[in-house]
């Protein structure tokens, strides 16, 4: 047997029986060794016994060769896969290139380098190996014995003297905390209770798929989605399976794990994706007439937050490229002089909330921005949608939490292996506790109470794969988007942009990076527009992107993309390129031509605003008009007029363009757009509801 082989390298004797597991799916594998206690191993049918054992490592970081190779040995000996090495670059090195490290054994000093001349001490050390790799599970095995010489911080989970050489408690204590993380408690509960078969006297009304699977008429259906959905798709009438609403068992301990994977003192599941998560919080924070800051090329549901809480939002006028029709950043230094102004001018600011990344992928110099707020007694909220992952590499970091963002939501669904709609709120508010009552109040208001179970226990499994393996799948996600981008760049029309060509002269000082995940190509010189592109590449190669604009189109890798999905992508823009003709440039420098991404003056509260009385007028008509509903281009959900915004010539031109051109405009039907009538207007200046910007 190729595992028996596999413990016998070990210098293990084995000992091996099978049997079907009762937690998972496949076959079981007791490993008894010598004198121990049986290990557990369990694998796929699918897969092959040699792929199933130690998917984790072990790195034992020791200048002393001596109590190294002890180590060492007595590890292996219990079935441990181990790395060592004996200084701390090199043991930097081996978290870099090896995912699969997630224990870390380390002195409590260590050489810098081979050469000894050098050393780095405690807390300078953990900080490092957490800087590279944040799931990282860190020990100090050491000699020192006094623990007040050994402060780390809060970041070490545990202390091992070398001279007492408990090796099976090390053993031990290694592998309680691998499946602390290798664990996804409410899935594994939901599986089971599913098996159970247990008759159903309760909602939903398929009865665990009952009143489908047998039926001519929705048969195919059943067929479709599979047995597993309807047994899982359970109410809250099952006790065991908790309440998202009032968490205290199984939903409790996996958020709870969900936090510690993200950094967060709490975090929170939700089952109405993170536009819901957006109002819970701003309904949290602020009150009827507050004031928040708010990135003016956030998604809509920022805004209508705003409106829901009737807060007063204060617009930050993000960097503009218009070449390409991309909203970026906003700078630094207009972020904080529009906390001053506004705190100058006696107005309630309570927070100020950001998206980071940008839809095209462009990193804020978050740390800064959330010290300057934290100056002034502000909240910050980071809409982090399009980049729950930060936490797991260091290409990305740091993430919100890590940065020190009060709060943080997060659409798990996007960019990891959570259902659509699934995501994730994290909490590092030290005044949480304040407001937590008032935080429940309005998830519950904005939460179903019959939410989907496997849309939970998918944010469950995607906490567990992104602490297991989110690294190695990030870093070969990087990879992809670096053989992407030659590829496509060794093609004479078609380029990929880089940070220079995204980002606008006002932002070049703010430390602005790019996640190479996004992938924005010029399509410019191609002779066709982005649309006939998109269309190409939909209907001919079968291949679906992301989003476009005039001149651009954008592709997404997450962790699902393979070399296989990288390499027909680029052979169908070849095949375009080829099939393109000699025409050098497209109609798009036509269509550009009255376009420009502008902002303008809000007026009014958008609450105000949103339920005054209103008329529907053509767009042409309307410059100068104040706007009640709010008017979206989609993708990518941004906002060009809301509530109580001044329209403007510049922006009726806008939206025009983005008309003609065929794209989705939400809140503007026929080139009607609904505006605040003159009378309407009047009254609301006479009772002194503008706002002064």
């Amino acid at each position: 047997m190729q595992v028996k082989q596999f413990y016998k390298n070990m210098g293990a004797n084995v000992k091996i029986f099978f049997r079907v597991g009762e937690k998972k799916s496949g076959i079981e594998i007791f490993a008894t060794f010598a004198g121990l206690k049986p290990c557990l191993c369990i694998f796929s049918t699918f897969q092959s016994i040699n792929q199933i054992v130690m998917q984790y490592s072990i790195l034992i970081v020791d200048p002393d060769q001596q109590s190294l190779g002890a180590l060492k040995e007595a590890l292996v000996f219990r079935g441990q896969k181990v790395v060592s090495c004996d200084n701390f670059r090199e043991a930097c090195d081996h978290i870099i290139r090896d995912g699969t490290i997630h224990a870390v054994l380390s002195e409590w000093v260590l050489p810098l380098d081979s050469s000894g001349s050098d050393t780095v001490k405690g807390l300078d050390i953990f900080r490092k190996f957490l800087s590279l790799r944040f799931e990282l599970t860190l020990f100090l095995y050491t000699s020192v014995d006094d623990t007040r010489d050994l402060s780390s911080g809060g970041i070490i989970n545990g202390y091992f003297l070398k001279e007492e050489k408990v090796y099976d408690d090390i053993s031990r204590k290694i592998q309680a905390g691998i499946d602390e993380k290798d664990h996804a408690p409410f899935y594994d509960k939901l599986v089971r209770y599913a098996r159970k078969a247990k008759d159903s006297w309760h909602t939903p009304g398929h009865a665990s798929g009952n009143s489908v699977k047998h039926s001519p008429f929705a048969r195919d259906f059943y067929n479709f989605f599979g047995e597993n959905l309807f047994l899982t798709d359970v109410s809250v009438s099952v006790p065991e399976l908790d309440s998202l609403l009032h968490p205290g068992g199984v939903i409790l301990e996996a958020q709870e794990l969900a936090a510690r994977a993200f950094n967060a003192r709490y975090t929170f599941f939700s089952t109405n994706g993170t536009s819901t998560s957006n109002k819970v919080l701003i309904q949290t924070l602020l009150k009827p007439g507050d004031a928040i800051l708010m990135d003016r090329n956030c998604h809509k549901s920022v805004h209508y937050g705003a409106i829901i809480a009737g807060a007063e939002p204060i617009y930050l006028m993000p960097s503009v490229n218009n070449k390409y029709g991309i909203f970026g950043p906003i700078p630094k230094a207009r972020i904080i002089a529009a906390m001053d102004d506004a705190l100058a001018k006696g107005k309630p600011l309570k927070a100020i909330i950001v998206t980071n990344c940008t839809y095209d992928g462009l990193i804020y110099d978050l740390e800064h921005i959330v010290q300057e707020a934290h100056k002034r007694n502000i909240k910050v909220i980071v809409d982090e949608a399009w980049f729950g992952y930060a936490i797991f590499h260091r290409e990305f970091y740091p993430s919100a939490m890590s940065a020190g963002a009060d709060y943080a939501t997060q659409s798990t669904h996007k960019t990891m292996s959570a259902f659509s709609q699934a995501s994730m709120i994290h909490v590092n508010d030290p005044d949480f506790e304040d407001v937590e009552d008032l935080f429940q109040e309005n998830f519950n208001m904005h939460a179903s109470t019959s939410p989907q179970y496997p849309m939970i226990a998918s944010l469950d499994v995607a906490t567990r794969q992104m602490v297991m393996e989110g690294y190695s799948l990030l870093q070969r996600v990087l990879e992809l988007s670096d053989k992407l981008r030659q590829s496509i760049n060794s093609l004479k029309k078609f380029r990929v942009l880089e940070l220079e060509d995204l980002i606008s002269d006002e932002l070049k000082g703010d430390n602005i990076r790019l996640d190479r995940t996004k992938v924005t190509i010029d399509v410019s010189k191609s002779g066709m527009t982005s649309r006939q592109i998109e269309r190409l590449l939909l209907s001919k190669h079968n291949i679906q992107i992301e989003k476009s604009t005039f001149n651009t189109i954008s592709v997404l890798l997450t962790i699902g993309a393979t070399y296989s999905r990288v390499n027909r992508l680029y052979l169908a823009l070849e095949n375009i390129e080829k099939h393109s003709g000699n025409r050098k440039q497209s109609a798009y420098g036509k269509i550009l031509k009255d376009f420009k991404l502008t902002g303008s003056p809000i007026k009014y509260r958008p609450r105000l605003a949103f339920y005054a009385n209103n008329i529907e007028i053509p767009l042409s008509q309307a410059d100068g008009r104040i706007a009640s509903r709010m008017v979206t281009p989609y993708p990518p959900g941004i906002p060009l007029l809301v509530p109580g915004q001044l329209i403007t010539r510049e922006i009726i031109n806008a939206l025009a363009t983005y008309r003609d051109y065929g794209v989705e405009i939400h809140g503007m039907e026929s080139s009607l757009i609904k505006v605040l009538t003159k009378e309407q207007e009047k009254e609301l200046d006479k009772g002194g509801y503008g706002i002064c910007n």
